[in-house]
């Protein structure tokens, strides 16, 4: 009942559906697009990620008062075969449509519009066990996969949108293309908002590069050492390093920063340099931006580091809501799989931020909640006037259980 008080504060259900084409005989239409998607998001937040899981939780009474059915009496809701022609119904350009509205989502969290954003990008490694669409052989994972890209406003704990895309990193062209749609959406609605991309050296393409300078959004991205650019910072670097031996430090941390110009680069950009002697030698890592200010010491370890996060919420969505379970054939399936995987992400997201935060739980992860929150044992009574929820009385969680209701109202025009 949480997630399902989650997401009518929320709307998911009713904006997925409003985006998706329904192109089934209305005279023969037994279950709605809105309880497909709920009953699809809920199960996922419930740790059931594959459809044909729907054929024994269809009947589930919780699920379908959930749903917006009444438990004992009221129709079953939809079973494997009608998901997976839900999965595959869309087209490419619907498919857009639909990421467009978790993106969306992500604007409507914000009161208003924000001074400034900064956007996280990663891919990660979605194993497949097959030949599906889009899969190539990474030799660095030595596996088939795809490598979906992930972006997320990290400093919230939000996602921002989830792109399946082919099993190898991405190039210049394919970087830019995606943040230029992504940021030409945003604009429709936050027309003076700063947004700055964070990502690591996969994503410091020229051609994202320039045309973040071109466009106005201001990036950081990490930086492969070259020996060219290992020479602009041999003075700081031998200082550090002869400084740790007379001191006899185990480790010694220095920052610094260059002008730049890679061969493929068209102008001199701003590059940090990390730099670690320790007993072992030197280590040095680059980061490349567009900001003009700050120190190297703060771009580096406050600015940039913060990216490691970005890294967990991937984990959050991936392991504990298991949206590498892409084993559609077609990839526009697998897109929408993604997509739902996101919307069940913001439900989990939703209940944990609507948990007072002097609980334990408030920062707890998914996998804690649906132990202790969701996956709990009760009974369910269905009268002629009234439908009756009565839970253990040892439940552990009962007064968190009792107040949640309440912080997940609908907000307010």
């Amino acid at each position: 009942m949480l997630l399902a008080m989650a997401e009518r504060r929320l709307g998911l259900a009713d904006n997925l559906a409003r985006v998706f084409p329904d192109r089934r005989d209305p005279t023969r239409v037994v279950h709605s697009l809105v309880d497909m998607f709920r009953a699809r998001m809920f199960a996922i937040c419930c740790g059931y990620e594959d459809a044909d899981d729907l054929d024994h939780l269809r009947s589930d009474p919780a699920f379908k008062l959930a749903c917006g059915r009444l438990p004992d009496t009221g129709r079953d809701l939809c079973s494997q075969p009608t998901l997976s022609r839900l999965e595959n119904a869309p087209r490419l350009r619907d498919v857009i449509r639909l990421t467009y509205i978790l993106v969306d989502a992500w604007m409507d969290s914000y009161p208003h519009e924000p001074a400034s954003v900064t956007l996280d990008i990663d891919d990660t490694c979605d194993v497949v066990h097959g030949h599906q669409q889009l899969s190539l052989f990474n030799a660095h994972y030595d596996e088939r996969c795809f490598l979906p890209i992930h972006v997320y406003d990290t400093e919230k704990s939000r996602p921002v949108a989830v792109v399946l895309r082919p099993g190898k990193t991405p190039g210049g062209v394919e970087v830019r293309a995606l943040l230029r749609r992504l940021v030409r959406h945003i604009r429709t609605r936050w027309h003076n908002t700063r947004i700055t991309f964070r990502g690591d050296g996969h994503y410091a393409r020229p051609e994202a590069m320039a045309w973040c300078e071109t466009n106005g959004i201001d990036y950081i991205f990490g930086l492969s050492g070259t020996k060219p650019l290992a020479r602009k910072v041999d003075e700081v670097a031998d200082d550090i390093r002869t400084r740790r031996a007379i001191e006899n430090l185990p480790v010694l941390r220095g920052y610094t920063e260059t002008r730049h110009k890679a061969k493929s680069w068209d102008r001199e950009r701003r590059t940090v340099a990390r730099i670690e002697a320790t007993m072992l030698g030197l280590d040095i890592r680059f980061v490349v931006t567009s900001l003009d200010v700050g120190s190297a010491e703060w771009i580096y370890d406050s600015l940039y580091c913060a990216r490691g996060q970005a890294e967990n919420l991937i984990k959050l969505h991936k392991t504990q809501l298991a949206s590498d379970r892409t084993s559609c054939r077609s990839a526009l399936a697998n897109q929408v799989r993604l997509l739902l995987h996101t919307a069940a992400y913001w439900l989990m997201l939703t209940v944990r931020d609507a948990i007072p935060k002097v609980r334990e739980l408030a920062a707890a992860e998914f996998a804690t909640l649906r132990l202790r929150l969701l996956k709990l044992a009760a009974r369910v009574v269905e009268t002629s006037s009234r439908i009756r929820l009565a839970f253990a009385a040892a439940c552990p969680e009962a007064d968190l259980i009792c107040g949640l209701p309440g912080a997940l109202l609908p907000l307010g025009p």
